[in-house]
This record gives C-alpha cells, sequence and structure tokens, in this order.
C-alpha cells in the first residue's frame, strides 16, 4: 500500500513539474517533455507485458544442511524471447528454520539468454525447512508498475536442517528402563525355550549360535550371557522383545510455525539421541514416524549405520498441522513403547488408545512443563542431556 501511495505521489509530482515547465518556462521545451513522460510509461508498459510470458525461473540447492552453517540458493533466470527485458523482481522466500531475512532481486536481461544470482540462508533452527520463489514480477524500464509472470514457478524444495544430536549417557535413568524391560523380556523368552525344548526335545528349536550378518534385532542378550556365546532367536518372538519409538511431531495450526519449529527440533534431538544409544548399545528397537504421505509407518532399526538414515528420513518430511502419528500397527505384544510428542495435551488420547496394552508405556515431551492429559510418566531432556521425569 505505501509503494502505491509513492508511485502515485512521483506521478503527480512529475506532472506538476511538467506543468510548471511548460506554461512558465519554456512552453516548446515542455511540449517535448510532455510527450516523452507519456510515451516513455507506454514503452515500459509494453515492454512489461511482453516479459511476462518469456521469463522461465528456477532455482538448485542441497537437500540437506547443518544446523549454524548457510544453505547456497542459486536462482537461474531465462529468455525466451529475442527482446530485451527491462527490470524483473524476482521474491524468494524460506521457512522458519532459516533467518528471515531473504531479499527480494532486481535484474535486467538484453543480450543475455540468462542470468544467475545466489543468495546465502543461515539454517538456525533443525527440522524440516522449504524454500522456495513466491512471485516474480515484470516491471518495465520505469520499475513503477508491476506485472505478475504468467510462467508456473519452480516448486518449492524441501530441505532438511540437521541438528546436533545430545551424547546420552547410558546411565539415563529412561535407557535403564527400557533396557531392563529388553532383558526382562529375554529372560520370559527363554524360560519359553525350555519348555518347548522339553516337549520338542530338538536342541535350538528357537535359538542358535550367532554367525556374522544376524540382524542384531535377533540377539537374546539375557541367553548370550549365560552361555558367553552371542546366540539369535529363530521365530517371530523377536518382534515381543523390540521397544517401540514413536515419533509424533504434532503442530497445531493454531501456533505459529516459528514457534512449534523450536519444540519440534529439541523432539527430534531427545528421541535420535535415545535411539543412537539404545542401537549403540545393542538393543534393536521398532521406529515409528510418518512418512511424506502422511502416513504411519514402523522400521525395525538394528543397523548402527541406520538412525542416521532414519534421521535423514525424517528430516526431509514436511510437518502436516493438526495430524498425529497412528499406533494401530504396532500391536499389543511389545515390551516397552516410547512415544515422543511435542503435545501431549487435548486430543493426545487419539494416540495412546490404538495401544492394547499401556503397561510400559512412557512418554517423551519437551519440557517439565509439558501437558500430559494421561496417566502415563512423562520424561523430557534436560540441558545437560540427561532424561528427568516429571
Amino acid at each position: 500500500m505505501v509503494k502505491h501511495i509513492k508511485s502515485i505521489v512521483s506521478v503527480i509530482a512529475v506532472a506538476f513539474l511538467v506543468y510548471i515547465f511548460t506554461f512558465y518556462v519554456d512552453g516548446e521545451m515542455g511540449i517535448i517533455l510532455l510527450a516523452f513522460v507519456v510515451f516513455a510509461p507506454l514503452v515500459s508498459l509494453f515492454f512489461a507485458l511482453y516479459a511476462q510470458k518469456r521469463v522461465k525461473v528456477s532455482f538448485d540447492c542441497d537437500a540437506y544442511v547443518l544446523k549454524g552453517s548457510y544453505l547456497e540458493v542459486t536462482v537461474t533466470v531465462r529468455k525466451t524471447g529475442a527482446f530485451p527485458l527491462a527490470i524483473l523482481e524476482v521474491c524468494p522466500y524460506a521457512s522458519e528454520t532459516f533467518r528471515q531475512k531473504v531479499k527480494k532481486r532486481k535484474l535486467t536481461m538484453f543480450n543475455e539468454e540468462k542470468r544467475t544470482f545466489t543468495f546465502r540462508l543461515d539454517a538456525v533452527v533443525g527440522g524440516n525447512g522449504e524454500v522456495g520463489i513466491y512471485a516474480v514480477y515484470s516491471c518495465g524500464f520505469l520499475g513503477f508498475m508491476r506485472f505478475p509472470m504468467k510462467a508456473k514457478l519452480p516448486d518449492p524444495a524441501s530441505v532438511g536442517v540437521i541438528p546436533p544430536l545430545p551424547d546420552i549417557k547410558s546411565s539415563s535413568e529412561l535407557f535403564r528402563s527400557i533396557a531392563d524391560t529388553v532383558l526382562t523380556s529375554d529372560e520370559e523368552e527363554e524360560n519359553d525355550t525350555a519348555m518347548l525344548f522339553s516337549a520338542n526335545t530338538t536342541p535350538g528349536y528357537e535359538h542358535r549360535e550367532y554367525v556374522l550378518g544376524d540382524p542384531m534385532k535377533r540377539i537374546n542378550w539375557k541367553l548370550s550371557s549365560k552361555k558367553a556365546k552371542l546366540m539369535v532367536r529363530l521365530d517371530e518372538a523377536v518382534a515381543s522383545v523390540q521397544p517401540v519409538i514413536v515419533l509424533d511431531l504434532f503442530r497445531r495450526s493454531s501456533v505459529p510455525a516459528e514457534n512449534a519449529v523450536r519444540g519440534e527440533e529439541q523432539l527430534i534431538r531427545a528421541v535420535f539421541g535415545l535411539l543412537f544409544l539404545l542401537v549403540k548399545q545393542g538393543i534393536a528397537c521398532n521406529f515409528v514416524y510418518r512418512d511424506a504421505s502422511g502416513k504411519s509407518v514402523m522400521e525395525s532399526v538394528d543397523n548402527p549405520d541406520y538412525p542416521n538414515q532414519l534421521l535423514l528420513k525424517v528430516l526431509s518430511i514436511r510437518v502436516i498441522p493438526d495430524k498425529r502419528v497412528d499406533l494401530s500397527e504396532v500391536g499389543s505384544s511389545v515390551c516397552s513403547c516410547v512415544i515422543a510428542t511435542t503435545d501431549a495435551g487435548a486430543g493426545f488420547s487419539a494416540v495412546t488408545d490404538k495401544l492394547e496394552n499401556k503397561e510400559n508405556v512412557s512418554l517423551i515431551g519437551l519440557s517439565v512443563a509439558s501437558a500430559n492429559s494421561t496417566s502415563l510418566p512423562l520424561w523430557y531432556l534436560d540441558e545437560e542431556n540427561n532424561f528427568k521425569m516429571v
């Protein structure tokens, strides 16, 4: 609105000066100036309208960037016609994971078929971000008129900002609770195996010695410690002794995105810090999250390198407001379940109601002040990277 007012004031000022010059200074020269003032905007209008359909804009950037560093975005503007193009205004944008100082760029194209420029974005918050171009305008030679380009704008790019992960110690109370539950489940399974052994008289019916290449998730740690060698399970009972880690990046549409991304980063750090520790200590897990389509998926994490791949997957997925994770596929036979959520307040029961057995279920929130509408224990990661119970 302010720009339009400035343009109107400028036009009135020019018209007033031409009037004064024509009638009070030099009439002949005033007529020439008047012709120029009328003719120049018409020429500018022609070039502005001409350029509307004869420009293609694209941009390129990396898919991931470390928090605290910067992302380079290269914008390419191509001319598809023979005539020179007057002033073009390119308007890029970036989401809340980047520092919000993205300036508009103006350029002209005469003999060049294309022009490029690069701008940098500071990555300040971990999580999924977005970079794109929301508008391109043709402004003519004079620059006081603007017409949006009719060519299709490039699709926005999803950029994952990788946060530093906390180094959670194995002495953490939450980790010890999960590990104890897994060992207890191993012991119960060992007793079941002994019963099967006596009934079937077939040694190794459910277990055998570890062979290089066997997945870690099938190792029975309790039995292995007693036999002084690694023993792996051969049946489907392995799923019952794998803890389930759930990531629920829930964002209410009423909460400003610039506020929500901070909590989402904090939760991602806590979850993957715990996930790395579990796998590092030889405890395979099932990890539940929402994929790019919004569907909840569960993946087994039994390789020390896989949490890194999962982290990149999560960071590449845009958060859908007002949509929670679905636990209907988890089942009732899990030994332990940890649900990390940005909001355990109103409506969170829609998540926990899908669990048939809540005996070994706990939550991870953002802080000691996090809402908890359930009776489940709530943990949070403090500033010293220790999990504390609220």
